[in-house]
């Protein structure tokens, strides 16, 4: 038996069904497509058999999973098109591209559907940032990165969250979030259909930069795999903002049936995903592919990944229109192949052929699919036991907090995204700082609310709690803003899922968000899986990062966390249990990540956010915020920081003054109303029985919590402001 399976990723069972596949032996050609294409990154081989326990339907789901990009309606003939994907070991080998380049991959993603990009977001993990110089310079690589390439190509960086913790040491975390908006009757999806039309190339020409990439992304990081920097590609936002524009205006003329971004794999995924969604057959020639270095093989060409490409599935007889559209961009239009109905994939050297296989043999329905063994991690029940009489309450509440306040998890992240134009398109209503951002529909009264948020620690400490946490969290940021949550896209990133325990991890992350989706309503409609985020020394913390999207029906009437005038009353909603576990007060000032994480019930967690939804619909609310890290405390100065104004809180309470402060119990909001409203708004929260105490007031310039009648924390706004404006600045110089 050959074998050069195993130089590709394909053990000795998946080599086996490639003969019965084929009948004969594969050539090169044909192992290395198959290698790329059964590879982790392209055919979920390990996670796919999970995900029948996410809700992927509901009336407003136009398009779910396996396409391009999710699509949800916001009413009025408009939908959103949105999708997340993880470009982590490019990030981890060469920062800069491999950020740039998984923004890149994700606008293709989404205007591909059809859509225009409108917005995008990030979600980034990183090592050990006050110790590592190495995970600084990953740090200001990435979000360079992430800054050319949004900012060039026009579309606003709206918003996202960095987090650090030392399982990212050698693998940071890289994923890219784009929204678009399109009408109903404009969607597009990659299906070469209709015999006889043409498989047209256009964009960038080929290169090798990027092989094996998909593969590359299937593997645990090491000294030898970061090595791999061809594996990594090279991006050119000008060239794509010509391409998107070159598409969108295509797809208006009704002469594409089809499109698909050439991403992971190249134009061997391309080729045989858009085969299967359509007619089921294709034939192309490698040598019509426009080529940028001499001397490319089949090979070579089949698995690029250079960037801005797109496959194009023309309408026969219309080919010479699409040039013509194509070239007034500068770009490159050929036609390499057609649609045919005999179910192959056949790749043509001119008259030679290279490669000829099962189209769906190479797809994830012809790909192996593994419901690999799974135990629970020895360090799972050891951490749920934490001593709380053991830790020891502050000395001096001011040094605590301030502590918390300036630690790079909880300070500003303002110098990554003043980085980033928020505000190019104009349609930026709340912008990056706030708990989600809001956009402005065009042409209507409609605002979306934008999100994406995962406490890694609570996935680590317990994933399938921590996973329906990340889904709530990612809703009542959105609520915050007075928007109704509609979708999620997820963004599951995990170590090698060959090792029980951390298979484990994910089994109970997706169960989680499962159960946490089918509470709210928020179906999962579309998503990226990345395995083998580990080194040689650890993996990293279970890490789904949740991309939500909701709908304001009037933009009018959306809201912001921070406080507005002196003089209004500020409320807590919800209850603070006696829970320490998994919060940043015990990481950061006792050094312990460990403990039961915060309870969670969704019958609360519905009522509560329904209920914000009501009281900024009314206009009762001036401010809404969600208690998150750090406790009702630093949502509390959260709230200060945008105007400077200052709060007077009295809590009464029977816990221990850290755990009233610090404790990061779910289901709990901080509101400001006017003294006006007040009434009105009580009388709504006895009516539909929202547990809440009444805190005390906005003031000036003094920030004071008092518990139990004896003042704990007294500073002045502008000092907590400046210390915790600068403290991420600080550590990045």
């Amino acid at each position: 038996m050959n074998n050069s399976y195993e130089a590709v990723g394909i053990t000795e069972n998946e080599y086996k069904k490639i003969l019965e596949y084929l009948n004969r032996e594969p050539n090169e050609l044909e192992l290395n497509m198959y290698g790329v294409m059964w590879s982790e990154h392209c055919s979920y081989k390990h996670s796919r058999g999970l995900f029948r326990h996410f809700p992927t339907t509901g009336e407003r789901v136009l398009q779910g999973p396996g396409e391009n990009a999710g699509i949800i309606d916001i009413g009025d003939n408009l939908a959103i098109a949105m999708k997340i994907e993880s470009h982590n070991h490019p990030s981890a080998v060469e920062p800069y591209q491999g950020a740039a380049t998984g923004v890149g991959g994700i606008i293709r993603d989404i205007f591909a559907m059809g859509a225009r990009p409108i917005a995008l977001l990030n979600s980034l993990r990183f090592g050990d940032v006050e110790e590592s110089e190495r995970v600084k310079y990953l740090v200001e690589g990435v979000v360079e990165g992430i800054a050319g390439y949004g900012n060039c190509i026009g579309i606003p960086t709206v918003g996202g969250e960095v987090y650090f913790n030392d399982s990212y040491n050698g693998n940071p975390l890289v994923n890219a979030m784009c929204v678009g908006i399109i009408e109903h009757d404009k969607i597009h999806r990659g299906n070469a259909s209709g015999v006889g039309n043409s498989i047209m190339y256009v964009g960038a020409a080929t290169g090798r930069d990027g092989m094996g990439g998909a593969s590359f992304a299937s593997v645990e990081l090491t000294e030898e795999s970061e090595e791999k920097k061809s594996a990594v590609q090279v991006g050119d936002p000008f060239m794509e903002k010509l391409l998107m524009e070159a598409c969108l205006e295509l797809l208006e003329t009704g002469s594409i049936i089809g499109l698909q971004d050439l991403g992971a794999a190249g134009l061997t995924s391309a080729c045989c995903e858009t085969a299967t969604r359509g007619e089921g057959g294709m034939e192309i020639d490698v040598l019509k592919v426009p080529r940028r270095e001499k001397g490319m093989l089949p090979v070579e060409i089949m698995l690029s990944e250079s960037q801005e490409r797109m496959l194009l599935i023309v309408e026969k007889g219309r080919e010479s229109e699409v040039t013509e559209i194509v070239e007034k961009w500068g770009l490159h239009a050929i036609t390499i192949g057609t649609v045919t109905d005999n179910g192959r994939l056949i790749v043509k050297e001119g008259d030679r052929i290279a490669a000829d296989m099962p189209a769906y043999s190479l797809d994830s329905s012809g790909a192996p699919k593994y419901y690999k063994e799974y135990e629970e991690p020895q360090y799972y029940q050891e951490l749920k036991q934490l001593q709380q009489e053991e830790i020891k309450e502050p000395q001096d509440y001011n040094e605590t907090f301030m502590q918390l306040l300036t630690s790079p998890n909880l300070c500003s992240k303002e110098w990554v995204y003043k980085q980033y134009d928020h505000m190019v398109r104009t349609s930026t209503v709340v912008k990056p700082g706030s708990d989600a951002a809001v956009l402005r529909v065009r042409g209507t009264k409609k605002g979306i609310a934008l999100t994406v948020d995962c406490n890694s620690r609570y996935c680590y400490l317990d994933p399938r709690l921590g996973s329906s946490i990340a889904v709530v969290e990612a809703a009542r940021n959105l609520v915050c803003s007075g928007a109704k949550p509609l979708a999620i896209t997820d963004g599951l990133n995990f170590g090698s899922p060959e090792k029980p325990d951390r298979f484990w991890q994910f089994r109970e992350a997706v169960i989680g968000i499962g159960e946490a989706c089918r509470e709210l309503d928020t179906p999962v409609i579309s998503g990226n899986v990345s395995f083998y985020n580990e080194t040689e020394s650890q993996a990293i913390y279970p890490t789904p990062m949740i991309g939500m999207v909701g709908v304001i029906e009037d933009i009018d009437k959306s809201c912001t966390m921070d406080f507005k005038e002196a003089g209004d009353i500020v409320i807590l909603l919800g209850e603070t249990k006696n829970e320490l576990g998994g919060s940043e007060y015990l990481s950061r000032l006792h050094g312990l990540e460990k403990g039961k994480v915060p309870t969670l019930s969704f019958g609360l967690e519905k009522k509560l956010q329904a209920f914000i939804l009501t009281a900024i619909e009314k206009g009762l609310l001036r401010s809404a915020h969600d208690i998150s890290e750090g406790g009702l405390a630093v949502a509390l100065a959260e709230g200060c920081m945008e105007k400077g104004l200052g709060v007077d809180i009295q809590i009464q309470t029977k816990l221990r003054r850290d755990v009233a402060l610090f404790s990061e119990s779910q289901s709990r909001f901080v509101v400001s109303c006017s003294t006006e409203a007040l009434t009105e708004l009580q009388q709504l929260m006895a009516q539909q029985e929202i547990p809440n105490e009444i805190l005390g007031k906005v003031t000036g310039e003094d920030f004071k919590i008092s518990v139990n009648n004896s003042d704990i924390v007294t500073l002045k706004v502008k000092d907590m402001k400046a210390a915790w404006r600068g403290a991420f600045k600080c550590l990045m110089k």
